[in-house]
């Protein structure tokens, strides 16, 4: 058993090192994301079969959610996603709407979605996912801080992705982003609708998007209009952030985040 045990892990230690080796020559396929400023940076779009990382603050759920809803659309076209959502993430959150999901455009009869009691569980459930190539999309949604979520974890989310080239989308809410193998990071905040008709009071979805990280292009910030009609991000014609935080009210996770340790 023991011998066994060996050459797996050297077998996955293989695996790990050619994908470092050969990150800046892998040429993955890409699925534009519609906006023309966004995909010039992605060197056509989101890279396909890789890790992508969305950040927000507790506050801001809403828009990450929405903004890696609409990457999932995108990268997954008509194929089934899977949302595996930390079960601490929905006590804060609320659960995912179905009919807010409709009003996006998206089609929930495509939607999986798995509550997962912890951290570890969440990540062993997307692992196991991500080697289901039917799969169009993966996304695991976790809440705060937690030890769990290591370079060790993000490598073998990695490694799973690209066997299967189905992309992994990590939303991360209330934490502070830390060294990953991520093709791309994004920090999400909501921003404000363009003025509306009365009978449109909520207006159109505008998010503030801020890529910090990505692996073979340049960075950029963004205010993107999420078009429900046809699935895709558009430059804003109304391009105003909301209001910043206040000085009591930091970009850093909430105070009763960092106290309950997801993991």
């Amino acid at each position: 058993m023991s011998g066994v045990r060996t050459t797996t892990l050297a077998d996955l230690r293989g695996s790990i090192e050619r994908i470092e080796t050969h990150a800046d020559t892998y040429a993955p396929d890409r699925a534009s994301l519609g906006h023309a400023e966004a995909d010039a940076a992605l060197q056509g779009g989101l890279a396909l079969g890789t890790v992508h990382e969305v950040f927000a603050e507790g506050r801001q759920s809403a828009a990450a959610t929405g903004f890696i809803a609409g990457l999932a659309r995108r990268v997954s076209a008509r194929r089934p996603l899977l949302w595996v959502r930390q079960d601490f993430s929905e006590t804060e959150s609320g659960a995912l709407s179905m009919s807010g999901w409709s009003e996006l455009g998206l089609d929930p009869r495509l939607l999986v979605t798995v509550r997962a009691p912890d951290v570890e569980a969440a990540l062993r459930t997307a692992a196991d996912a991500l080697a289901c190539d039917a799969l169009g999309a993966v996304v695991l949604e976790t809440w705060g801080e937690t030890r769990q979520f290591d370079l060790v974890a993000s490598r073998r989310l990695t490694l799973a992705a690209r066997m299967s080239g189905v992309t992994a989308l990590l939303l991360r809410v209330a934490a502070v982003p830390s060294p990953s193998t991520a093709e791309t990071r994004w920090i999400v905040r909501s921003a404000h609708s363009p003025p509306s008709t009365p009978w449109l009071a909520w207006g159109a979805p505008m998010l503030d998007a801020q890529l910090v990280r990505n692996r073979h292009g340049p960075n950029g910030h963004w205010i993107m209009e999420w078009k429900c009609d046809e699935c895709l991000f558009r430059e804003a014609s109304h391009s105003q952030p909301v209001v910043a935080a206040s000085a009591d009210r930091p970009h850093q996770a909430p105070t009763h985040a960092r106290q309950r340790r997801a993991g």
